[in-house]
Formats: C-alpha cells, sequence, structure tokens
C-alpha cells in the first residue's frame, strides 16, 4: 500500500506533467508570433574543457559522447538511433559545439551550421521527446548562444534568421515551463539560460530585470547559507559555476546591473567546493556525484576570490570534515533531501571517504557519468557506500514507481552529531541516524576520530536499541570501499594493507573481526564503471553489536 507521502508526490508529479502539456500546447497554437530578433549582443564564454580529439572525430563522422560513440559517415546524427539516453542528452543538448571552438576554421563551423540546421529540420517544429526537455533545453540555449560565432560564421542570411528564430522560440519554451520545471539543479540551469538570453539577445528592459529577479530567487531558495546545494550533491554547485561565472562576466561586460544575489551566490558556493574537494583534487562522492576533470575544477579554483582553509562542517548541508596532515576524511551527517529533490539523493547516511597526500584511499562508489538507469538506482543503494548496511537493505527507501522518479520515500528521519575536539588534539565525530529503527528496531551509532598529527584514523560502528530489546537477531555489515587506484594486500585475518601507486601505505585493522576482502564495482571513474575492491566486516544485534576498526600510515 502507498503511504501518504508517495501518494502525495504522485499527485503533485501528475499535476506538474499536465501544467507542462497544457503549457505546450498554448506554446504551439502561438508559436507563429515568435519573432527573430535581429542579431545576438554577445556570446557568452564556456569555461567547461574542451578536446580538439573530439571536434576531429566529428569532422571525420564520428561522435564519441556519453562514453559511446556512433559512426554516421558523414551524415547527420540526428538520422540514425542513438546507442543510448545519455548520448541523446550529450547530442541534443549541444555542448559538443565548444569543441569545435577549438580551430577556428571554415570546416568547423560548415559542420556545426549543417547539425545544427538539421537538428532544426528534424526537431525545431516537433515539440516533443528528449530534444525538448526541460533541462536539454537549457544546457541547449547556453551551448547556442556560447558558440554561436562557430555556428555563424559565413553563415547564410536564411540559416541566420532560422536559427535567431529557433533561439527566440527555445527562450519562450523555457519562459513557460518555469512555473513547472523540476525543483532544483534543473530549474536553477533553466534560469541561467533565461537569464544569459535576456542579456545575449536584444530584448526589453522589464524582461532582463525579471529574468534576474528569478536568478534571485534560486540563489535563496537552492543555496544554503553555508554554500551547499539543497540536493546535497557535492557536484552540482561546480556545474552551476562552470554557467554561472561566465554569466557574471557577460553581465559585467555589457554594463548591466549585475542580479543582486549572483555575485553573493558564487562566493558562498565556493567555500563548499573547497569542503568536498580531496587531496587529489577531485570531490567527494555524496547523492549522486561523479568523477570530475580536473581541468574543470582547476579553471574554476582561478576565480576564487574567497580562497581560505576549508570548513570543518557545513552545518547547512549536514556534512563533516576532518583534517590534520596530509590526511582529510569527509562523513555524510545529514537527512536525504524530502520530495522531488531526492531524485538523484543516496542511501549513504555516515558514510565517509578518506585521502592522503595525492590519493583516495577510501571512498563511495558513487554515480556513473553514462550507465543506465539499472546501474544509477545500485549506485544509489546503502551496500554502494562506506557504511553499515543492516540486513543487506538500504536505510532509505526509494519509491517503486518511474512515474516519480524513484524518489526517496522512507527511511533516515532523524541524524544526531556530536563533535568534540579531545585534550590530545584527536578530532572525533559521533553520529547515529534511525534509518533501520522502525523496521529493524535498531539505531545505527559511528564514532570516526583523526589524530593530531593525521596519521591514525579509528572508527567505531554499532547498533543499540533505544526501545529495549527486540527479538531475534539484526545481520550488519561495514562495508569500506577501496579506490580503484589503490592495491589491497590481505596480512591476516584482522588486517589489510592498502598501497597507493606512489608508495604510501595504510595499514586497515579491526582487532577481533575477521575482515573479508571482496570483489567491488566503482561506479564514478571517469573512463566509466570500472572494478574494485572493498572491505567487509560482519557483525551482528544482539551478539556482537559493536565493532572497532583503525586505520594507520605507515609509510
Amino acid at each position: 500500500m502507498w503511504s501518504g507521502r508517495f501518494s502525495t508526490l504522485y499527485m503533485g508529479e501528475a499535476w506538474r506533467r499536465a501544467m507542462c502539456r497544457g503549457a505546450i500546447l498554448r506554446l504551439r497554437l502561438f508559436r507563429h508570433t515568435v519573432k527573430a530578433p535581429e542579431r545576438l549582443t554577445v556570446a557568452p564564454t564556456d569555461l567547461r574543457a574542451v578536446d580538439p580529439h573530439v571536434a576531429e572525430e566529428i569532422l571525420n563522422g564520428r561522435f564519441p559522447l556519453a562514453g559511446r560513440l556512433l559512426e554516421t559517415g558523414g551524415k547527420s546524427p540526428f538520422n540514425f538511433s542513438l546507442p543510448s539516453r545519455s548520448f541523446a542528452v550529450r547530442l541534443h543538448s549541444f555542448g559538443w559545439l565548444r569543441h569545435m571552438r577549438t580551430r577556428k576554421s571554415d570546416l568547423h563551423s560548415s559542420v556545426a551550421r549543417s547539425i545544427v540546421n538539421n537538428w532544426l529540420s528534424l526537431h525545431g517544429g516537433r515539440i516533443e521527446g528528449i530534444a525538448w526537455e526541460i533541462d536539454v533545453t537549457a544546457q541547449r540555449v547556453i551551448a547556442w548562444l556560447s558558440h554561436s560565432p562557430v555556428v555563424l560564421h559565413n553563415a547564410d542570411h536564411g540559416f541566420y534568421r532560422r536559427f535567431l528564430r529557433s533561439l527566440a522560440f527555445q527562450v519562450r519554451f523555457l519562459r513557460a515551463m518555469a512555473k513547472h520545471a523540476p525543483p532544483g539543479e534543473v530549474r536553477f540551469r533553466l534560469r541561467i539560460a533565461l537569464a544569459m538570453a535576456s542579456i545575449a539577445m536584444p530584448t526589453r528592459a522589464g524582461v532582463l530585470r525579471r529574468a534576474a529577479e528569478a536568478l534571485d530567487q534560486e540563489f535563496d531558495s537552492q543555496i544554503l547559507p553555508d554554500g551547499g546545494h539543497i540536493s546535497r550533491n557535492p557536484r552540482v554547485g561546480l556545474e552551476l559555476l562552470l554557467d554561472l561565472l561566465p554569466l557574471r562576466q557577460t553581465y559585467v561586460n555589457l554594463g548591466h546591473d549585475l542580479p543582486q544575489k549572483l555575485i553573493s551566490g558564487i562566493d558562498r558556493i565556493y567555500p563548499a567546493l573547497r569542503f568536498f574537494r580531496h587531496q587529489d583534487g577531485d570531490l567527494a562522492l555524496f547523492n549522486g556525484a561523479t568523477s570530475t576533470l580536473a581541468t574543470e575544477l582547476m579553471s574554476l579554483l582561478r576565480y576564487d576570490e574567497s580562497a581560505g582553509d576549508p570548513f570543518k562542517a557545513m552545518p547547512h548541508s549536514r556534512y563533516q570534515r576532518l583534517a590534520a596532515g596530509r590526511t582529510v576524511v569527509i562523513a555524510d551527517t545529514g537527512l536525504p533531501p524530502a520530495g522531488g529533490l531526492s531524485r538523484t539523493a543516496h542511501a549513504g547516511c555516515l558514510s565517509f571517504e578518506m585521502s592522503s597526500g595525492r590519493h583516495r584511499f577510501l571512498v563511495n562508489a558513487g554515480s556513473p557519468k553514462f550507465a543506465g538507469r539499472r546501474y544509477v538506482q545500485i549506485a544509489r543503494t546503502t551496500a554502494a557506500h562506506t557504511t553499515v548496511t543492516v540486513d543487506d537493505t538500504s536505510s532509505s527507501r526509494f519509491a517503486p514507481s518511474d512515474f516519480v522518479s524513484n524518489v526517496i520515500t522512507d527511511g533516515v528521519k532523524t541524524v544526531s552529531v556530536d563533535r568534540v575536539l579531545a585534550d590530545d588534539g584527536r578530532d572525533v565525530i559521533k553520529a547515529s541516524h534511525d534509518g533501520y529503527l522502525e523496521a529493524y528496531g535498531v539505531l545505527h551509532e559511528r564514532e570516526l576520530t583523526l589524530n593530531a598529527t593525521g596519521l591514525i584514523i579509528t572508527g567505531c560502528d554499532r547498533l543499540t536499541t533505544p526501545e529495549g530489546k527486540i527479538e531475534g537477531s539484526v545481520r550488519a555489515i561495514a562495508r569500506f570501499h577501496v579506490h580503484p587506484s589503490i592495491n589491497l594486500k590481505q596480512i591476516d585475518k584482522e588486517s589489510v594493507m592498502l598501497t597507493a601507486p606512489d608508495g604510501e601505505t595504510w595499514l586497515f585493522s579491526s582487532p577481533g573481526s575477521e575482515l573479508l576482502v571482496a570483489e567491488d564495482v566503482f561506479f564514478a571513474d571517469a573512463s566509466g564503471i570500472c572494478g574494485s575492491d572493498q572491505i567487509e566486516i560482519a557483525f551482528s544485534y544482539p551478539d556482537r553489536p559493536e565493532i572497532r576498526w583503525f586505520l594507520s600510515r605507515k609509510s
């Protein structure tokens, strides 16, 4: 039987989709009223990494997108059956145009223009499918504006007008969808696209002002006081900054008044990025985060005017960070986001990641960039995180309906956190969650400690019963996912050696426990899903409700 919360989500999503259909119908009826602007005012910059090899592949009729390759033999890719949904999203959003700007040649422009022209013929007049999903359209508007110089170079007047007319209609589509866009990153990107269009295309002062005010509202509703995003996904801040920084610069270059929250909002996001940044330069893998290109992160950090040491905690995003010497531990001590915002959230409460030197040693499995829905859902389970799983179930449960996109409907309701600095300099986090209380009658409590030199990490995981003794026993497994670059060697049943490529070595041990080294999957590798290892420790309530484990650096 569906819970009341799930029924509310279901009805809300049904109403949102109905409103979208109504808005699309009105757009179709009045499409002829859209007028193309005479010109574009400016082409905003694009901070994302470019690859000349991708441009050459496209020139040769090969499209390497989303981990797949489509051979077109020189024809338009839109004439083919596309290899995956992720590929289709990348293709229709046109972010790949940035690679075509690596060499400013007539050939690059001609090929890019031919592909855009084919899209206009096949999809420009049909508001349906992946091509017209809200987020895809917002990305395409940003890409077309940013890379209009390569598309319009040497273009004839007919294409020029057709291109601008389509841009104007896509902007009108986004304005119509704004009230019905899913909450979170999609809505924020839509507002960025509309703000960018309002200054890159000639428009009335009122339109420019309303776009700025709407963007301000997203900063207020989505960026928490500590700089984290309401989705609790560390990577969302990076994705937003890649569009917000060019938007800010474009406002400045054109002499427009900036949205009131744009500068302060950007300055608020940067400390959160530093908080989640590991020693190897990548971001922590929580709540849907995946691998980050080092060039992307470095390109953003060059503009960081709020530089400083990372926070010890993010009280609104509910994360904790232990750091000493060369060692960093980042822990998730928060609730999953509610409602539609939980569509990409993970059941990883009290999970943590650990890095030292230039390497991540213990991680969460992360979220795959380009894999299908089945792998994405597996990555969201508690077992894919460095934390404790009870009875092989997740601490939060996902809706069984694709209609509401597997939102979290039940599970963790309360997380308690206490942090103290011991007299000897040890930094201690004590936390617990109730995700297993209703089903199994137990709380999971975790304690993490980092000594003052950063050379010793101690941990304790226990199951407790706040409501008295329960009948029967409860099985649990503590999993410690090891980064694929780390080599494991089991020393004895109680200890395992972890060695990084440069020789840095840590000993993982759990006195009185039997450690099992098992095969694992790392979803967030930049090259795609790959194999790795994990360390498992089994325990149970009431027979052995507590385990203690240690990580100590050896070399």
